[in-house]
């Protein structure tokens, strides 16, 4: 389940439509050019058929000026077809350690905020849409990497300075430019020798479908952060809701430990319970409010509870730890990484599908300049554009969410006051809830 921003939902909206007609070098194997057939030679290769490597191959194969250029779009799964159209939805996030709100609602932006689209509708949405695009786009499925040839960034007349990919069923490629769309464990981003900075939280995810108690206009999005991390309900249909609970290793073991009922219990208790709260951070909540009040009568937003959840869907219960990854560089000779391969970030903040669709916009771009101006697509020259532009906004959003995740994961009385005074003054003022979203969705 993705939250995605109004400019990445302007993105996809862009993909979906009906087309209209340092460099250093890792490997030293070159490969001759009169041992290649050409049709075993594509401009771009993509490893990764997931939503943004598919976004990547959609918005390729649109430009105008990529026409006639071979894309070919790698996945190891099969091919997902599904039929499901999103819907637009609010945000309502609140800490269980005061009684601190803020609310993201359509009335207090400039149209849409954001939309809430399971993973599966988006890839098969794109996969809908590489399926009408012209013979110039290839997809390729059940489809393993099991090994890249880098070319030499100097090298003989005779040699080709391609990229070679090698998969698991013999068959071997070469690309003027490997896009990695491979993920957090990019095979990509590993064998091309680039380095990570990289951690663990102490942290796993449980994840679920929930059945709600009654049919209800679900249209809200509910985040609430507990001492031990941020647990999440995003609607997927009136009756249903997905859950994402961020929380310790052992309590994310306990939790699918427990029978059906019992885990339903600890997630009601999760949104309702008040047992965190402290005497203290409420009177000084509440003083802080009232004066917000007296200063901005018409700010603020009115306190809502969340849907009672009744049972959980069958066999949906699963956990995934969480941590958090930087490649130091997303470019190499003949190669760029986008999205997971790239930049890594923890769920709280809903961000890293959105960070990944960013990428892709960028990269989309400066391709189709080096492709318009009669460049190399896999030239550094312009990789470095891509680069410096997407770290120079991944960055600032990756320490943010970071900073987060540290600021909830305590229930100290000074940590506690500071993050409720900093939700209550954000929610009563519309503006910068604007620059929020506006710095969330680029």
């Amino acid at each position: 389940m993705n939250s995605v921003t109004k400019t990445t939902a302007s993105v996809l909206n862009k993909l979906l439509r009906l087309p209209q007609r340092s460099v250093s070098a890792v490997g030293r194997r070159a490969v001759a050019t009169d041992a290649i057939d050409k049709h075993d030679v594509y401009d771009v290769i993509i490893p990764g058929g997931g939503m943004v490597g598919s976004a990547m191959a959609c918005s390729l194969g649109m430009e105008p000026n990529l026409e006639g250029r071979r894309i070919l779009l790698l996945e190891a799964g099969n091919k997902k077809v599904l039929d499901r159209v999103p819907d637009t939805y609010s945000t309502r996030v609140w800490d269980a350690c005061s009684d601190a709100l803020i609310t993201f609602d359509k009335e207090d932006l400039q149209g849409e905020m954001a939309y809430i689209v399971e993973n599966d509708v988006v890839v098969a949405a794109l996969t809908r849409q590489l399926d009408s695009l012209p013979g110039n786009v290839e997809v390729k499925y059940r489809s393993r990497v099991v090994k890249y040839t880098w070319p030499m960034s100097h090298q003989s007349a005779d040699a080709v300075p391609w990229v070679q990919v090698t998969l698991a069923s013999g068959e071997t490629l070469h690309t003027r430019l490997l896009i990695g769309a491979d993920g957090p464990n990019s095979m990509v981003r590993r064998e091309s020798g680039i380095p990570t900075v990289k951690w663990n939280y102490d942290q796993s995810a449980v994840v679920a479908v929930l059945h709600l108690s009654e049919p209800t206009e679900n249209n809200v999005a509910w985040q609430r952060f507990l001492p031990t991390g941020p647990i999440a309900m995003l609607p997927l249909s009136d009756t249903q809701s997905s859950l994402v609970w961020s929380t310790s290793h052992q309590q994310a073991e306990d939790l699918l430990q427990l029978d059906d009922e019992s885990f339903v219990d600890a997630i009601n208790s999760a949104f309702w319970s008040n047992e965190n709260q402290s005497e203290l951070v409420e009177t000084a909540g509440s003083l802080f409010r009232s004066a917000l009040s007296a200063l901005m009568p018409s700010a603020g937003s009115p306190r809502q509870l969340p849907p009672s959840v009744a049972a959980i869907g069958p066999k949906s219960r699963v956990m995934f730890p969480l941590g958090m990854g930087h490649a130091s560089e997303y470019i190499r000779h003949r190669v760029a990484l986008i999205g997971d391969a790239a930049h890594r970030v923890h769920p709280l903040a809903g961000q890293g599908a959105n960070l990944g669709f960013g990428d892709v916009a960028m990269l989309s771009q400066v391709l189709s300049s080096a492709a318009f101006n009669g460049k190399d697509l896999g030239a550094m020259q312009h990789l470095l554009k891509y680069e410096t532009e997407r770290q120079r906004h991944n960055l600032p959003m990756m320490a943010a969410v970071d900073l987060m995740k540290h600021l909830y994961s305590t229930n100290a009385a000074p940590a506690v006051l500071l993050r409720t005074f900093g939700l209550q003054a954000t929610n009563m003022l519309p503006p910068l809830k604007e620059q929020i979203i506006s710095f969330a969705s680029k």
